[in-house]
Order: structure tokens, then C-alpha cells, then sequence
């Protein structure tokens, strides 16, 4: 989960940021911290050169400085972030080679589903894509709001029930990465984990082949079943009998879970458990 090792070109220019914005902070920190021990070096009791002056009061000059460095850090900050941000869309399509792959995720208590709708097939706590293929994310919550993050993929981005956000990222390199949860969202939190598959775009149709072969179907019932609170063990794959399934989660015709439950909390009266949204 190396930042600063992208594999994929939204995560790159990520990165461009984060060091470009890091230099410019230094730019003014640095020299703040040399002036620190510059001035008690030069106004030490045993320096005769320096001026005592106990009525001194101001200076236009050091005002000057004192003001217009921090005022050029903050506009150039701000102007990284500005033209940064707008250019890392999160819905700003990504060009890329092959077919494009539409990949519906949809985060659970405590668990990462995603739907091929197009292919036919589903995951849990795995995803595979082809290198350099345009990945086309929509994103929602069964549960509670959480946060999808492919730390060397790029772009965090909020999943929330009843609504459906997207993402646009790509994977150039072949290898295996991690994907995360990035927004607290109860116990099994920590172990919120997928794996990122990144394999040849010759290899991708025998994989989608070969899960698609699975004995396991996700319909409602087995959704159902899938959005229970629990850490699962094993990362099964599914094939997809209704592709209209990611819809009537997102537009809650499927009930959302319940969420996180406090069930001992000293705050709260004795008189039940408290959903946490």
C-alpha cells in the first residue's frame, strides 16, 4: 500500500502533488527553523554586536516579509490543489487500451462486493482487471458510509447508502495490490481488506471464464445472506443472476443493514443499542 509507488497514472499525478506540495511547505519551513537558531545565536548575551533595543516596536520591512511569504506559500498551495483537483476528477474518464471494464462495488459490514454487471459475475474481497483496460467504478453502501482506497491505484472516494459515486481509474502494471477502507465503520474495520489483481488483458477472458463457472449465484437472497455483519474467511466469486442487482441496492429496494451497533455504552441509557450512521 506504497503511496509513493503508483502503478497506475491517477496515482502518479497524486503523487506529483503530494511532493510538490511537501517542497513548497518546506520552502517556508525550512527557512523558519535555520532564522530560529540564527537569532539566538546572534542575540546571545555574550554577543556584544548585537543592538539591544527595548523601545523597538515595528518595522514595514519585517512586516513585508513577515507577510508576503506566507501570503505566495498559501497561493501557490492553493493553486497545486486548484488545478490538482480539477484535473483528478474522480469522474474524469482515463484513457487506456482494450475494452473498457464497468465494475460496481459496493461496500458492506464488513466486506467489499463487486459486481461485473456486463460480464456476469461477482467478488468478495478480490478484484481482478486487465492492465491498462479504463476501469469504470460506480460506487455505493449497503451499511454505513465508508471509503473506497486503492492506495497505488489512486483517488479516495466515499461510498454512501442510497447514493451512487463514481470513479475512474487505471492499472498499468501486472502484479497484485491492496485495497483498503479508508472511513472507520465498526468492528470488523481493520480487517475491511480486498486484494487488486492486475493481470494481462490476454488473461482477463479466462478469468471472467472460469468464475463464471462458479456453483454460487448472487441474487437478492444470497445478497441478503452476503450483507450480514461479518469477517469472512475465504473470498468466494459468484455468478450474477440478476444484473439489475446493484440498482435496487443503491436505490435501497433492497433494505440497507443495520449498521454498527453500540451495545455498551455508558453514555446511553440501558434501554437498548444505538445504530451508528
Amino acid at each position: 500500500m506504497n503511496i509513493l509507488d503508483p502503478q497506475g497514472p491517477i496515482a502518479a499525478a497524486e503523487k506529483t502533488i503530494l511532493i510538490d506540495s511537501v517542497a513548497i511547505m518546506l520552502a517556508i519551513v525550512i527557512p523558519t527553523i535555520i532564522a530560529i537558531f540564527a537569532f539566538a545565536y546572534w542575540f546571545r548575551q555574550s554577543n556584544p554586536r548585537a543592538r539591544y533595543q527595548p523601545d523597538w516596536e515595528y518595522s514595514g520591512r519585517i512586516e513585508l516579509v513577515v507577510w508576503s511569504i506566507p501570503t505566495l506559500t498559501i497561493i501557490l498551495l492553493g493553486g497545486v490543489a486548484w488545478i490538482g483537483a480539477h484535473q483528478l476528477d474522480p469522474a474524469k474518464p482515463v484513457e487506456g487500451t482494450g475494452s473498457p471494464i464497468r465494475i460496481q462495488a459496493v461496500s458492506l459490514d464488513w466486506k467489499w462486493l463487486f459486481i461485473y454487471p456486463d460480464l456476469g459475475i461477482a467478488t468478495v474481497n478480490t478484484l481482478t482487471v486487465p492492465a491498462g483496460a479504463p476501469l469504470h467504478f460506480e460506487l455505493t453502501s449497503g451499511s454505513v458510509m465508508n471509503a473506497f482506497f486503492i492506495p497505488q491505484l489512486g483517488s479516495i472516494i466515499y461510498t454512501m447508502n442510497g447514493m451512487v459515486t463514481r470513479l475512474e481509474l487505471r492499472a498499468d502494471n501486472e502484479g497484485t495490490y491492496q485495497g483498503l477502507s479508508a472511513h472507520f465503520s465498526g468492528d470488523g474495520f481493520p480487517d475491511m481488506l480486498f486484494d487488486v489483481h492486475v493481470i494481462s488483458q490476454l488473461a482477463f477472458p479466462d478469468w471472467v471464464a472460469s468464475t463464471a463457472r462458479s456453483n454460487q449465484v448472487l441474487n437478492t437472497d444470497s445478497y441478503t445472506a452476503l450483507a450480514q455483519q461479518s469477517v469472512p474467511k475465504d473470498k468466494p466469486t459468484y455468478r450474477l443472476d440478476d444484473p439489475r442487482l446493484f440498482d435496487a441496492i443503491a436505490t435501497q429496494k433492497i433494505p440497507p443493514g443495520p449498521g454498527p451497533q453500540l451495545t455498551d455504552n455508558l453514555a446511553k441509557p440501558a434501554n437498548g443499542a444505538a445504530n451508528v450512521r
